[in-house]
């Protein structure tokens, strides 16, 4: 027997309505996998850098450098 425990979201009125009109679907095995994919981008994203000694600092300065990376990439193809 698998226990399941309730969990309670909010959503905007309008995506509720929206839900709604869609009555056969069952949006809790859908919320289910959407937050079975999320957590398992997390729990990589803790095992990658589990052993990490990168501060905030560094991370915030890898940060600007791959944005400016970017930046320049798309301006250079414009």
């Amino acid at each position: 027997m698998i226990c399941l425990a309730n969990v309670c979201i909010s959503v905007p009125e309008e995506m509720k309505g929206k839900l709604e009109k869609f009555e056969t679907v069952n949006w809790s095995a859908v919320a289910r996998k959407a937050f079975e994919t999320e957590l398992s981008k997390l729990e990589l994203m803790d095992k990658l850098t589990s052993k990490s000694k990168a501060t905030d600092k560094d991370i915030a300065e890898l940060s600007k450098k791959i944005k400016a990376g970017i930046a320049k990439w798309h301006n250079e193809r414009m």
